[in-house]
């Protein structure tokens, strides 16, 4: 198999995880508006960056360097995916004045924004400064904005580039630079031809590895703005994964809104199943936090039944799943998935 594609759920109670522009000394709630309805969000880039700040201690991040002042400023990793494993999955541009280690990444794991599925409006809320002040001077004025929504964007990790690293082909810029593609090189990795592009091709261990540690973050996920107030669980409160054999996610439209809510669509999974069911490779996980949606949990089981008895679908927590997942791969059961699918 070639891609994990799914979906990840957060649930927003009371909270300001992300944050545009202040308006008139007011912290503003990112949201958009479609027709007459706003529904607030959380950029892909903060949610990458949740991702990479809940890793591991231990897991070695790319240094970043700045450079430049004012409209010409840049900044840019190592640009080092044979060393960094957030280079590795994340992807880099690194440009460079003269050309000289100029190069680049696209994302292994692609992530979308994570919009509310049910509009919401967000509140104002307003506070004062006055601490130290003396006896008659009027406080300082504050506001922020702040919702509670169920927030939802769409996954694909592209499973067989994962510590494979481009240093030939045409129209882009390559992966590794010569000097760096021959300290990878020496270090252990393999050259293969792969897409049709020469490249350089960590262990299948190393490649399991970052793999099982994305897996483990995603649900140990930890992040937002405004903590201090509206400090929350940012965990999937619902996940869905499932390996399919080309770049395709059918699962976008799972969840929708019916009377104000947001509401699980069994029926759609069950249709997207059937119609992709020559591109997956069973079984399904659904992870779903207890508590959440409740009522819906119980009824999705029951109308899924038929399904789960039949290894097609897994039904547990996030967390859970996601860390068997990871401890599958990591032992090996999964290799095929690191490689192209025979069409």
């Amino acid at each position: 198999m070639t891609f994990l594609a799914g979906k990840v759920l957060i649930e927003v109670v009371a909270g300001a995880p992300n944050n545009g522009l202040s308006e008139d000394n007011v912290a503003k709630a990112k949201s958009m508006r479609i027709g007459r309805d706003v529904y607030p969000y959380v950029s892909a880039q903060a949610f990458r960056r949740w991702l990479r700040d809940s890793m591991p201690a231990e897991e070695k991040r790319s240094p970043v360097t700045r450079s430049g002042s004012g409209k010409k400023q840049q900044a840019y990793t190592e640009g080092r995916p044979d060393r960094y494993l957030d280079d590795d999955l994340f992807g880099y541009m690194v440009a460079i004045k003269g050309g000289k280690g100029t190069c680049q990444r696209d994302t292994v794991l692609a992530t979308g924004t994570l919009v509310a599925v049910t509009p919401r409006q967000p509140k104002e809320d307003f506070g004062t400064m006055s601490r130290g002040f003396a006896a008659g001077e009027n406080p300082v004025l504050h506001g922020h904005e702040f919702y509670s929504a169920e927030l939802a964007g769409d996954l694909l990790l592209d499973l067989p580039r994962v510590g494979v690293f481009e240093t030939g082909g045409s129209g882009l810029k390559v992966a590794l630079p010569a000097a760096a593609a021959a300290q990878a090189k020496a270090a252990g990795a393999d050259e293969v031809q792969f897409r049709d592009t020469a490249c350089l091709r960590l262990g299948i261990a190393e490649r399991r590895r970052r793999t099982a540690v994305l897996l483990r973050t995603l649900a140990a996920l930890r992040g937002g703005a405004k903590q201090s107030l509206h400090y929350g669980d940012r965990t999937p409160a619902m996940l869905l994964l499932a390996p399919m054999k080309g770049g395709i996610n059918p699962f976008t439209r799972i969840l929708a809104t019916q009377d104000g809510r947001t509401v699980f669509r069994a029926d759609v999974l069950r249709d997207e199943l059937h119609a992709w069911e020559d591109e997956l490779e069973a079984p399904v996980i659904l992870g779903w936090a207890p508590g959440f949606l409740s009522d819906q949990r119980a009824k999705a089981s029951n109308d899924l039944a038929d399904l789960v008895a039949d290894g097609k679908v897994t039904i547990g927590h996030p967390r859970t799943m996601l860390q068997a997942l990871a401890d599958r791969i990591e032992q090996g059961e999964h290799d095929d998935w690191f490689e192209e699918p025979k069409r």
